[in-house]
């Protein structure tokens, strides 16, 4: 189908955008990879009046080391995160997450801020970004705020965003040296939604588990923070009695449709699964 028809803007400032979102209220709407509202408008899911395009706004890109922590600009795209040195040194999983979205052309097109700020269940890095400790940076008519990532996500497509506010950047916590990490994604072909994955950091000392922290995609209406199942491998050996606990702890807050990839019971049955799996592999990686 064809979209309905719009008028399209391209500021080049921040304060830009704010002002024409401001201007033109509900009506309006911000782009920036477009590989969720092209779609939408195109089905006339999504009728704006006004397209904001992000593209042009230097200030977007960039991605720093700022002390303690990494500040990505929202409209870096998947593939700049996968050439960035300063991803691969010091959140290696986030450039192991990049490689397992969608294809090379949805990458080269597809921005970090798009896929944490729309609020899509089957997008890979909210739930990512819930494992990191991520904090996001709004910018509005009000000025800016800082939102964390557990605080963000309330609901399918509904977040923390208030009208006329735009998600400038991430900013996540410098992992420890010698931490373990692991993205697990089951999708049916190569460039689908997860049917289930698990996001799982770590960190090992005298052969057991110290930290960990484990996130869900796919397996509710929103991205999931699996604190329980965390919580039941700290202090072991990721021995099998203790990945089956986390397993099961992880299955007990899932609540996935059914849909083509399966009914809810088996999406929990490989969610358990995926968890087990990141975690083994993350063990590894710190080992």
């Amino acid at each position: 189908m064809i979209p309905g028809p719009f008028d399209y803007h391209r500021p080049d400032s921040v304060a830009d955008a704010i002002k024409l979102l401001a201007e033109l209220g509900d009506e309006a709407r911000p782009l920036a990879g477009g590989h969720s509202l092209i779609p939408m408008m195109k089905l006339r899911l999504a009728t704006p009046d006004h397209l904001v395009d992000l593209a042009g706004i230097g200030a977007l890109k960039g991605i720093v080391r700022d002390g303690d922590r990494i500040v990505i600009g929202a409209m870096i795209t998947q593939h700049e995160l996968l050439a960035s040195e300063t991803i691969a040194s010091a959140v290696p999983i986030l450039r192991e997450t990049a490689l397992l979205i969608a294809d090379p052309q949805v990458r080269y097109r597809g921005t970090i801020g798009g896929n944490v700020a729309n609020g899509d269940p089957g997008n890979d890095m909210p739930a990512l970004m819930l494992t990191l400790g991520a904090e996001y940076t709004l910018e509005g008519p009000s000025g800016s705020r800082t939102v964390a990532a557990s605080e963000f996500y309330q609901g399918a497509y509904f977040t923390a965003i208030e009208p006329g506010e735009i998600l400038t950047s991430v900013s996540i916590p410098v992992l420890p040296a010698g931490h373990g990490y692991a993205y697990e994604k089951l999708k049916r072909k190569i460039g689908d939604y997860a049917t289930a994955a698990a996001a799982v950091v770590l960190t090992m000392a005298g052969g057991k588990v110290a930290t960990c922290s484990i996130g869900l995609t796919n397996l509710a209406e929103t991205a999931l923070l699996a604190d329980d199942a965390a919580a039941a491998v700290i202090g072991t050996t990721l021995d099998d009695a203790s990945l089956k606990k986390a397993a099961e702890a992880a299955r007990a807050i899932m609540s996935p449709a059914g849909d083509g990839r399966g009914p809810p019971e088996y999406r929990k049955h490989v969610g358990g699964i995926m968890v087990e799996r990141a975690l083994k592999r993350a063990a590894a990686v710190a080992r």
